[in-house]
């Protein structure tokens, strides 16, 4: 491809700073920029990312199809909200007007066992338009290739264990509020826990209406699945309120989260496969208190043993590196929604963009 990749940043909150920063270091460019907040519709992005502006206004949401006939962008990156429900809008115009779309909400990371029907309906459109939709982030290294190189290199496998946290600060107000933050125990045992109670059969039921809402790992755990080449069996899912011993504000939600609340949430998915081998991942989501960090472990159990662990890794950053190191796979991938897992397995860019487009 000779000429730059041209991106539209769709979401210019706390990720996008990185997001449209990367792009530009990457060779390419924004060429439009949407959002819903009235605050900065209407700022160049260079304020966003506290850079000379670019020239580059952003727009409101409403006026989404306007311009993305009008710049026809090569890609789309979506950063949003974290369910694909709340993403139906973003993706399904992005295929209805055939471009490719790369997204950091985590369900659609793998969204086939969360919403299999908006999944369908994305799928096909995309594919009718000839465009690709994907759902990267920090998850497609840390929490999928990281395990399944190290599990490449193990002779028998009998289970798979990860654990990941991360600082609901970081991600925004939809994410804090997804994990259960500020709110009472008794709030988050009938918000959030209670899900977990379900059976088997209310919970396909809700998989199948589009109204069920996974914790990430749900999602993760069938993307190892689907990477590994094993069955899923069955899978259940068990979250559980984080707490801090003192108050902790929140800039994040506006609030002060007192003492004995939840500050959010571990979650636990656990599968059975019909190879025998058990994937049980934790996410730990959670407003930090002064002593605590980000952290990620995963060890792969059978012969031999072997856990690789992360301290304090840059969520953030890796999560926007690796959307904008996955574009030029977006751009060269099959039509319709694909998980990254399908796809070339992601690589470290040191030319411009555009040279890796075929």
């Amino acid at each position: 491809m000779e000429n730059r990749v041209r991106v539209v940043q769709y979401g210019t909150g706390k990720m996008s700073k990185y997001t449209m920063r990367y792009v530009y270091e990457k060779g390419a460019e924004i060429v439009g920029a949407l959002d819903i907040n009235p605050n900065v519709i209407g700022k160049d992005i260079g304020e966003i990312m506290e850079t000379e502006n670019k020239g580059v206004i952003v727009s409101p949401i409403n006026e989404a199809e306007e311009l993305l006939t009008k710049v026809r962008p090569d890609v789309v990156i979506v950063t949003t909200m974290s369910l694909l429900s709340d993403l139906e809008e973003a993706l399904l115009l992005c295929a209805k007007l055939g471009i490719n779309a790369i997204t950091t909400c985590e369900e659609a990371f793998f969204s086939y066992n969360s919403n299999p029907v908006l999944t369908n309906k994305i799928n096909e459109l995309a594919i009718q338009n000839n465009c690709t939709i994907v759902g990267s982030g920090y998850q497609d290294i840390y929490w999928g290739e990281l395990i399944s190189a190290i599990a490449a290199s193990t002779h028998n496998i009998t289970k798979i264990k990860g654990s990941s946290s991360y600082n609901v600060e970081d991600y925004g107000i939809a994410l804090a509020e997804a994990h259960g933050a500020g709110l009472s125990l008794s709030e988050f045992d009938t918000k959030v826990a209670s899900l977990d109670r379900m059976t088997d059969e209310e919970r396909n039921e809700i998989i199948n209406k589009g109204e069920y809402a996974p914790s990430y790992m749900w999602n993760v755990n069938g993307w190892l699945a689907r990477k590994l080449g094993l069955t899923i069996t069955s899978q259940t899912q068990k979250c559980v309120p984080t707490t801090y011993p003192e108050d902790i504000d929140s800039s994040t939600l506006g609030m002060t989260v007192k003492s004995g609340d939840a500050t959010g949430m571990s979650a636990v998915v656990t599968s059975t496969t019909k190879e025998g081998i058990i994937i049980e991942s934790e996410c730990i989501g959670k407003v930090y208190g002064p002593d605590e960090f980000d952290k990620n472990e995963w060890t792969v159990y059978g012969e031999p043993d072997t856990t690789i662990t992360v301290n304090r890794p840059a969520t953030v950053e890796l999560t926007c590196a690796t959307i904008v190191n996955r574009i030029p796979d977006v751009i060269n991938g099959k039509p319709g929604f694909v998980a990254s897992c399908d796809l070339d397995e992601l690589k470290y860019r040191v030319q411009p963009l555009n040279t890796y487009v075929k």
